[in-house]
């Protein structure tokens, strides 16, 4: 791709997303959240004279990624400031408040003139990239500036531009990384040929130290959650889509003696009254938190109408399904469930993703293709209690087993003297 091309995309894709803004929310809020986006940062950094950290996410698992790697770096450099940055709303708009960074801001559109200002805004002494969505203008300019950046728990397939005969600029990008932190040996085989080996290293991923916290940290929830499941076997299915919805179906409207509790990916009231069609009586988890809801109203399905809770909500779970495997983005985080020692299932589209092949792998997870597989894999797992105690135990085992990343990239960072 010529640099032409990549102005063209800019251009097409901004004037795209305000169109969208007339009709979608989140390109609604895409749009609202930068406007006059260089003013609220000039005036948010107004008389700092501290050096500071720069992390960008594309959106909310990428922060969740590198959330260790940033709140590492915060205690091990206290006179630093955060800087946090998310392209996407999805990120930006569930984390504006986290206490963890001091200035959290939608990051501006990538150009010549918008990277400049922003980094110059900013003055980074470090810039940490989590796991993909490069931009051509900020990283060069960076580059040039001679600000290290860092890529932590990157990942890579043959099928992205940078492998490509037309991937001259995301050649370029690659090579405006100080160093970069990748998740697997395939990934780094692939770089070898573009980076030189000094600058690659396989670190794992800093998600298997985020969730090993979370589970090491564990705050329960409300009590009317404790209540709900009792002494039942109790399924989470989080993250899920329309199509993960309708494998479940007929199970669970055959099985009234399961609680079952599904975390819908998309909360929004709409997406919520289609899960409550597919589970005609099930509570709401909002109506829950108002003590609208009794243990003798007899309901087995609780809809849970909110975010932030999911990572906790699979430790009451004694089996797990996590959404997004019916579709070709793939599935959602495995690891938060794997985390509690609990078998995982997920629909066919994983490949992608290393962590649900290693769980598959060791026996910690299973991949479904319908209806059926899954009913057959449930009276499996819930008429063997060995089989089940084996799976839970590989799912923690693995997890546990890869933990590490995070300190990986921290020795880096104070080996090299990357910070003062």
């Amino acid at each position: 791709m010529s640099l032409a091309f990549y102005n063209l995309f800019l251009f097409l894709y901004s004037a795209g997303i305000r169109i969208a803004s007339l009709f979608n929310p989140k390109a609604k809020l895409w749009v609202k959240g930068r406007k006059n986006s260089f003013s609220h940062i000039k005036s948010a950094l107004s008389g700092n004279v501290s050096p500071a950290i720069w992390m960008h996410c594309a959106s909310l698992g990428e922060f969740e990624q590198g959330r260790p790697v940033l709140e590492s770096l915060r205690n091990a450099y206290p006179s630093y400031k955060i800087v946090l940055t998310f392209f996407s709303p999805s990120g930006y708009e569930i984390r504006r408040n986290y206490t963890g960074a001091d200035w959290i801001f939608y990051l501006p559109m990538d150009g010549r003139r918008n990277a400049a200002r922003f980094i110059d805004a900013i003055n980074p002494s470090l810039v940490v990239w989590v796991k993909y969505e490069y931009w051509y203008y900020y990283l060069t300019r960076l580059k040039q500036k001679s600000i290290p950046v860092l890529l932590v728990s990157g990942i890579f397939r043959t099928s992205q531009p940078f492998f490509k005969w037309y991937g001259g600029i995301w050649k370029k990008m690659l090579l405006s990384f100080h160093h970069l932190f990748v998740q697997t040996e395939y990934s780094a085989e692939l770089l070898s040929p573009l980076v030189a080996e000094k600058d690659i290293t396989v670190s794992g991923d800093t998600r298997f130290d985020r969730v090993t916290d979370i589970a090491e940290n564990f705050t329960p929830l409300p009590q009317a959650i404790i209540d709900f499941c009792g002494s039942h076997t109790t399924v989470v299915a989080g993250s899920t889509w329309e199509e993960d919805e309708a494998e479940w179906t007929h199970y669970v409207k055959a099985h009234p003696e399961i609680r079952f509790m599904i975390a819908p990916h998309e909360v929004d009231r709409e997406s919520i009254r289609d899960v409550q069609e597919e589970f005609p009586g099930a509570v709401l988890y909002s109506d829950m938190q108002q003590g609208n809801w009794k243990d003798n109203d007899h309901t087995h399905v609780l809809i849970v109408d909110t975010i932030g809770i999911l990572s906790r909500l699979y430790h009451y779970a004694h089996i797990t399904y996590v959404g997004g495997g019916f579709s070709d983005s793939g599935i959602h985080n495995v690891l938060e469930a794997a985390v509690y020692g609990k078998p995982v299932i997920f629909g066919p589209e994983y490949e992608k993703f290393e962590e649900a092949k290693g769980l598959v792998a060791c026996g910690g997870a299973f991949s479904i293709e319908s209806a059926v597989e899954l009913e057959k894999l449930m009276v499996e797992l819930l008429s063997d209690k060995e089989r089940l105690d084996t799976s839970s135990k590989a799912a923690k085992d693995f997890v546990y087993g890869n933990r590490g990343a995070t300190g990986k990239i921290l020795n880096y960072i104070k080996n090299n003297n990357i910070l003062q």
